[in-house]
């Protein structure tokens, strides 16, 4: 891992556009849910793609290894703030409504991470 540091800042960030954003347009939640559970997915790939950037220009090998561990990184983190804010309070739900309704959509994170990783690493080592 190039930067534990880094993937953890990185990682917590991940979390907490989307959650902002979240917040910002939640009345489109109330009015029309399918649209809001359009834009968080959006909302979460282009957060990670613009992340992975500032985390990947520093990284100059293991590519694909740094997409999986970075993946699995900021899935935890953004699993565990959520379960921490979904468990009790006024957002409380179950654990299993939890992952059906947000847990399953960040499966992507390791997929993007991953796919980021081997994309560079083909780039990189790929002759011309």
């Amino acid at each position: 891992m190039k930067s534990l540091k880094m993937a953890l800042v990185l990682g917590f960030i991940s979390w907490l556009i989307p959650f902002v954003i979240a917040i910002i347009i939640y009345p489109i939640h109330e009015l029309n849910r399918p649209l809001f559970e359009s834009i968080m997915p959006v909302t979460i790939s282009a957060t990670l793609v613009t992340l992975m950037y500032f985390y990947f220009r520093k990284v100059e090998k293991n590519y694909l290894k740094e997409g999986l561990i970075l993946g699995i990184i900021w899935f935890i983190i953004n699993i565990a703030i959520d379960l921490f804010m979904f468990s009790t309070g006024p957002m409380a739900m179950s654990l299993l409504d939890y992952m059906a309704d947000i847990g399953v959509t960040y499966l992507m994170i390791p997929i993007i991470t991953i796919g980021f990783g081997y994309i560079i690493n083909k780039i990189k080592f790929s002759p011309l």
